[in-house]
C-alpha cells in the first residue's frame, strides 16, 4: 500500500478547506491579487522561500534540501473563468459571473498538499520549485512567467504539470509523449458594413449576411485543408451584431478559436482563415479587420520524462491506474511554452463522469486531492534522491 498516499487521505479534510476556500473566492487572469497572497501565505509558513509577483501575480515557492544539484518544478494553475456557475455546491463562488469551472482552484490544492508534505518530512536531496502560473485561460500566463526570467532566476531541469479532466476515470493518470494537446490561436474577425432602415436593405451592406456566410465557409477550412489523420478544428464561439430588428446592423464581430496539432498545419489553416475572410468580405462589399490573439503552440512531452514519470507512477500506485500511452485532445494549454524551454511531461489526471471543464454544473470530484498530491510527492522523492 502507497503510504504518501494514504497519508494524504489522511489530510483530505485539510485540503477540502484549502479548496474550498479558493473555489469560493475565484479570481480571472491576471487579477488573482487574492488568490495568490493565499497561496504565499501557506507555503511561507512551511518554511518556503517565495517570491511573488512572478509575471505579475504569479508564485515560485522554492526549497533546497541536503546538497543535491538536482531541481525539479512542478506547476499549478490559478486562474478561473468568466462563467456563471450553477447552484450544485455549498462553497459556490462569491463572485457573480466568475467561477472556477475548469478545476485550477484543485490544481493548486493539490500542490498545495504535496507542498506541505515536502516540507514536513523532506525525503529529498536537491531543489523543488513550486510554480502557481496566472492566467493559463487567456494563454498570457505561461509567457509572462517565462518572461519575467521565469527558469533563469529558478533554475529546474524538467518541469510537469497535470489537469484533470472529466470523461476519463477517475483517479487514474494518463500519460502521452509528443504531441498531447493543441495549439490554439483565438482571433477576433470583424465585418464592417453599412447601416440603414430594415425595410429598405439595398441602401445598406448587411455585415450579418456576410458574416453568416463567412461562419458557414470557415467549416471547409478543417475537412478541405488538413489531413483525416491529423486533428484540427476552427469553432465559431460567438456572433455579435445588432440590437433592433428593423435595422441593417453597420458591424458584425465574429469570434473564433482555431486548433491544430501539428506545426505543418497550424500555418496552413492560420492562412485560409484569413484568405476565406478577406474573400467573403469582398464577396459582400464589407470591408474586415482580423484581431490575432496570442500565438498557439502545440503541447509537446518530452518521451523521456514522460515515461520516467509513469513508471513512477506505475509504482506508487499500481499498474491499473495507470494509462501509457494516454489520449490526445484538441484542448490547449499555455504549460506547452513552458515545455518549449524546458523538458517535461503534462499529463491528466481522470475526473470520472462529469459534466466537462467550462460547464457551469462542472465539479472537481475531490476524491482526487489526495492522489494528486501523492502524485507530485513520489515524483520529488524520487527525482531527487
Amino acid at each position: 500500500m502507497n503510504a504518501v498516499l494514504e497519508e494524504m487521505r489522511g489530510k483530505t479534510g485539510t485540503m477540502k478547506e484549502w479548496l474550498h476556500h479558493l473555489h469560493r473566492h475565484p479570481e480571472l487572469a491576471f487579477q488573482e491579487d487574492q488568490t495568490s497572497a493565499y497561496i504565499a501565505k501557506l507555503v511561507k509558513s512551511w518554511g518556503y522561500e517565495v517570491v511573488e509577483g512572478v509575471g505579475k501575480t504569479g508564485i515560485v515557492a522554492s526549497m533546497k534540501v541536503g546538497d543535491g544539484t538536482a531541481s525539479i518544478g512542478i506547476r499549478a494553475d490559478m486562474d478561473a473563468l468568466p462563467i456563471q456557475e450553477g447552484d450544485r455546491l455549498e462553497y459556490k463562488s462569491e463572485h457573480t459571473g466568475v467561477a472556477h469551472l475548469c478545476g485550477h482552484d484543485a490544481h493548486s490544492t493539490m500542490l498545495l498538499g504535496a507542498a506541505e508534505y515536502l516540507a514536513r518530512t523532506r525525503n529529498f536531496n536537491g531543489t523543488v520549485r513550486l510554480i502557481f502560473q496566472p492566467a493559463e485561460e487567456t494563454m498570457g500566463g505561461g509567457n509572462a512567467m517565462i518572461a519575467d526570467g521565469l527558469f533563469e532566476r529558478f533554475p529546474v531541469d524538467a518541469v510537469f504539470g497535470l489537469h484533470n479532466m472529466p470523461g476519463l476515470p477517475r483517479g487514474k493518470l494518463h500519460f502521452r509523449d509528443g504531441a498531447t494537446m493543441a495549439a490554439v490561436d483565438n482571433w477576433e474577425i470583424e465585418l464592417i458594413g453599412k447601416g440603414s432602415h430594415g425595410a429598405m436593405p439595398e441602401l445598406g451592406i448587411d455585415p450579418i449576411v456576410a458574416g453568416s456566410s463567412l461562419v458557414m465557409a470557415l467549416q471547409t477550412v478543417v475537412s478541405r485543408n488538413v489531413s483525416p489523420f491529423n486533428q484540427a478544428v476552427v469553432t465559431v464561439g460567438a456572433f455579435l451584431a445588432g440590437k433592433a430588428a428593423n435595422v441593417v446592423a453597420e458591424r458584425a464581430i465574429l469570434r473564433v478559436s482555431i486548433r491544430t496539432t501539428t506545426k505543418e498545419d497550424r500555418p496552413k489553416v492560420l492562412g485560409r482563415v484569413r484568405e476565406i475572410t478577406r474573400a467573403q468580405a469582398e464577396a459582400f462589399s464589407c470591408k474586415y479587420e482580423i484581431r490575432e490573439g496570442a500565438p498557439g503552440a502545440v503541447l509537446l512531452n518530452d518521451p523521456e520524462e514522460t515515461a520516467k514519470a509513469a513508471r513512477i507512477a506505475r509504482d506508487a500506485f499500481g499498474e491499473e491506474n495507470v494509462v501509457y500511452p494516454g489520449p490526445a485532445i484538441l484542448g490547449s494549454e499555455d504549460f506547452a511554452f513552458m515545455l518549449q524551454q524546458k523538458k517535461g511531461t503534462y499529463f491528466f489526471l481522470g475526473n470520472g463522469d462529469t459534466p466537462m471543464v467550462h460547464n457551469p454544473d462542472y465539479v472537481f470530484d475531490t476524491e482526487n486531492l489526495p492522489v494528486g498530491a501523492a502524485f507530485w510527492v513520489t515524483l520529488v522523492e524520487k527525482s531527487l534522491r
